[in-house]
């Protein structure tokens, strides 16, 4: 099955794909739009979820650290509903919380400029939320990581 990430701000949309057994995530595309322009975004999304045979999406959900739902959150279940809606798939929910600063790290200990990390954070964040939800289900398929 092919699964998609994404990492949802109020101008970027990170993109990651996984691979057809499900195992690796991969970093896929940025979509730029204008702020808040979410339909744009949708637009770009349909030509790539078409294009690579999606069947499933998993979106970042950025709690607050106190496990609280802010305003990005919020932003983030509204985008959940228009996916719904629009692709007929299903969304599941990732919780995200420190996706973009590991997605710096990994992007700086690779000593990428700042202006190339700024490209590339949220596609690359797209691939943690992404390769996280994958982990934990083959970890919750399997049971204990390590009987795997």
């Amino acid at each position: 099955m092919r699964i998609i990430g994404l990492d949802l701000g109020t101008r970027t949309l990170g993109i990651a794909i996984c691979d057809k057994t499900e195992t690796i995530a991969t970093w896929y595309t940025t979509i730029r739009f204008m702020e808040e322009d979410y339909a744009s975004a949708l637009r770009e999304l349909k030509k790539i979820i078409e294009e690579e045979q999606v069947e499933m999406i998993v979106l970042g959900l950025p709690k607050n650290m106190n496990n609280s739902v802010g305003e990005s959150a919020v932003r983030t279940l509204n985008f959940k509903k228009e996916l719904e809606e629009q692709f007929h798939l299903p969304v599941v929910m990732q919780d995200e919380r420190l996706s973009t600063v590991e997605a710096n790290h990994c992007l700086i200990a690779s000593d990428l400029s700042r202006k190339k990390r700024k490209k590339k954070v949220d596609g690359v964040a797209a691939s943690i939320i992404l390769q996280t939800y994958l982990d934990k289900r083959k970890v919750d398929m399997h049971g204990r990581e390590d009987d795997i």
